[in-house]
């Protein structure tokens, strides 16, 4: 039916943004080691998603507003002395995702799907959604690209930063908000869960492959977008959840990626142990080291 013909059309639009514009984000979450933060935030957006869904407000307002908050927290906690920054990030983990479910329990006449909101569902996107995903990938992309410098300074030598003079609070919590739009951007696609590994699972694999930032941005939006795009067919082909489809694309590059990269892989790891117990070679005739030399005769 045609209807379902746009819906699919749309759902692979769809999945081409929020893919690019979790694998421009997730190359900073990966060298600045925060999937822990980053799945944080991915919890603490559920309860302004519900929120929104119940008061019958827009879903990207509610679940702004609440990322932006969490995320204010964060930054604020693991600030302070005496204050480890995971523990702030568990706490607003569990506490975010258990108001979500306290806020839905006591909705006895809501007909809204939860997983709606945990994995996503993409072939219902509309044209609204288009449209957020794709100013959202620009102005992350724009964001990026014009404190480039800024965020790898901080993100490979924080201490260093702050003592050139750089604001490094500012550039954390810009990282956080980021992430947060990401989040919530793809809400409608793969739910506030599953981004986590959209977001990290490409990064990761880009990250076994090349050391250099530019290879690995372009080498984790290939990844997100494939992964996006690859599980939307899977969960075409066989009727699966396409959240969950892509999810599991994601998982499996990164997977893969950690067996046959080609410096970081296992195999390529295997191989230069073996290499490094392998006793070098010896000309014909002279003794191998730690052998004693042959006699000769006079």
């Amino acid at each position: 039916m045609r209807w379902l013909d746009v819906a699919f059309d749309r759902a692979l639009l769809e999945s081409v943004l929020v893919g690019s514009v979790c694998g421009l984000i997730g190359v900073q979450v990966v060298l600045r080691r925060q999937a822990f933060f980053t799945m944080a935030m991915t919890h603490a957006t559920f309860p302004g998603v519900v929120i929104a869904a119940v008061l019958g407000v827009n879903l990207y307002l509610g679940g702004a507003v609440a990322g932006v908050l969490a995320a204010l927290a964060v930054t604020v906690l693991s600030r302070r002395r005496g204050h480890d920054a995971s523990m702030a990030t568990a706490v607003a983990l569990a506490a975010g995702f258990s108001l979500g479910v306290a806020l839905l329990s006591t909705q006895n006449g809501f007909t809204r799907n939860l997983t709606a909101y945990l994995t996503g569902s993409i072939l219902t996107v509309g044209e609204q959604d288009l449209v957020v995903a794709a100013a959202v990938t620009a102005g992350v992309a724009l964001v990026l690209a014009a404190v480039h410098k800024e965020l790898l300074y901080t993100a490979f030598d924080h201490h260093g930063a702050r003592a050139a003079g750089y604001r490094t609070g500012a550039m954390d919590l810009l990282v956080l908000l980021l992430i947060e739009a990401v989040v919530v951007t793809s809400v409608p696609a793969v739910g506030t869960i599953l981004t986590l590994a959209l977001v990290v699972a490409p990064a990761g694999a880009a990250r076994l492959w090349t050391d250099r930032v530019a290879g690995m941005t372009a080498f984790a939006v290939a990844v997100a977008v494939s992964s996006a795009v690859g599980g939307l067919y899977l969960s075409r082909a066989f009727d699966v959840a396409a959240g969950g489809a892509i999810s599991l694309v994601a998982a499996a590059c990164f997977a893969l990626s950690t067996i046959v990269a080609p410096r970081q892989g296992l195999i390529a790891r295997a191989a230069h142990r073996r290499r490094r117990r392998t006793p070098p070679a010896t000309e014909p005739g002279r003794a191998a080291p730690g052998e004693p030399v042959p006699a000769t005769g006079s």
